[in-house]
């Protein structure tokens, strides 16, 4: 992303320009730090998936997801019009919830692997705004790919000093893994970020959390199941706390009625950038 940004002038400028708008309070500074809220994700992904398993994981994600995009779209944050929380709407995050429970049951005797699934939860909640702090700077900087790139900064400036005060304690080292595939993570975070950015305007962060979780939900059970090697298995409770997950998904896709009034200040994303 540095390499793509900082090869054009307007990129560029737009990029250097951000620190100098963060001072002078351009917009609400929790809009700059939304990279925090991937940096929590990615921390808790290290600390609990081993324990956790991907699948109990990702349906821990999700209440934090749905309970975080519920707030923003009433609150209209990130979003053109406030939307009214529905019975449907409200079914499907009580689903959601109910997904989650399902899941982590098999480990109700290990209070240990239930707080780690707090981790993912409040990484869920966090989560859920994020799409909306990065249009907000996408919008200041007039491009989503300087906003996707401060994203990436924040968040591997607060990982990397977290790091190195355990290097510094004595309780980390550093080193390369030698399977390829695990240098993916990068891209397909980047991309995830992009399209979710794009994406928020046009569904709302809670149907936007729904339906991409939903296709984080089926990857995970594949993943566990298929590559039994990362020694987490695969509960029934774990398919059926799925299977909720995804008719939340489906439910809470029923358009609910906007609360009347634009929300100033919603940022307009720049699509074409993307293409």
């Amino acid at each position: 992303m540095l390499i793509i940004v900082l090869s054009r002038r307007k990129t560029r400028d737009a990029l250097t320009a951000l620190p100098g708008q963060l001072r002078r309070g351009v917009v609400p500074w929790p809009n700059f730090f939304a990279g925090l809220c991937g940096a929590v994700i990615v921390l808790s992904e290290g600390i609990s998936v081993g324990s956790l398993g991907v699948a109990t994981f990702e349906t821990s994600l999700i209440s934090g997801l749905v309970i975080s995009g519920i707030v923003c779209d009433r609150l209209g944050i990130g979003v053109e019009r406030r939307q009214a929380l529905s019975i449907t709407r409200g079914f499907g995050a009580l689903l959601a919830i109910v997904a989650t429970l399902l899941v982590v049951s098999p480990h109700f005797e290990a209070p240990k692997v239930i707080a780690l699934a707090i981790l993912p939860f409040v990484g869920g909640l966090l989560a859920g705004w994020q799409p909306a702090g990065n249009s907000t700077i996408g919008k200041l900087a007039d491009s989503m790919l300087v906003s996707i790139t401060w994203n990436f900064i924040v968040g591997f400036s607060a990982l990397g000093l977290a790091f190195l005060v355990r290097v510094a304690l004595g309780k980390a080292s550093f080193g390369l893994p030698p399977q390829w595939w695990m240098y993916l993570g990068g891209p397909l975070g980047l991309l995830s970020i992009a399209l979710m950015a794009l994406l928020v305007r046009r569904l709302g962060l809670l149907l936007l959390a729904l339906a991409s979780t939903a296709g984080q939900l089926i990857g995970s059970i594949l993943i566990d199941w298929l590559i039994p090697a990362l020694g987490n298995q695969i509960y029934g409770v774990t398919i059926i706390g799925a299977l909720v997950a995804l008719a939340a998904s489906a439910i809470a896709m029923v358009p609910s009625k906007t609360v009347a009034g634009r929300v100033e200040g919603t940022p307009v994303i720049a699509e074409a950038e993307l293409s």
